[in-house]
């Protein structure tokens, strides 16, 4: 069965950075659209990063925007979240995704058919 595995969570102090990775289990995820989100406690998942297939295009949530940075590697079927300047409200469960449609910006829960098990990341003030 097709897996995405998250990796690189964990506790920084404000103003720190951490970089995510997701790794997928088949070259297929190679031709998807991949998608990081987010859920803090007590609240809803949110979008944060999208990166089509290519590479090429690329979308954010204009609260990471201009500090987070999604991008993939091909040869080693994995997608990146680089993320700087973080704040203590980036404190969530991180979740990479997959989607096997086209690109549409790829900011919406519905459209991922695929969802990795989520790392921390806890942002200390």
């Amino acid at each position: 069965q097709a897996q995405l595995v998250e990796s690189g969570g964990g506790l920084v102090q404000a103003g720190g950075s951490l970089r995510l990775s997701c790794a997928a289990s088949e070259r297929t995820f190679r031709n998807y659209v991949m998608g990081w989100f987010r859920q803090a406690p007590g609240k809803e998942r949110e979008f944060v990063a999208a990166i089509s297939w290519s590479g090429g295009s690329t979308s954010y949530a204009d609260s990471v925007k201009g500090r987070f940075t999604i991008s993939r590697d091909h040869a080693k079927n994995t997608v990146y979240l680089q993320m700087n300047s973080l704040k203590p409200e980036d404190t969530a469960v991180y979740y990479c995704a997959a989607d096997r449609g086209g690109w549409g910006k790829g900011t919406l829960i519905s459209e991922y058919d695929y969802w990795g098990q989520g790392t921390q990341v806890t942002v200390s003030s």
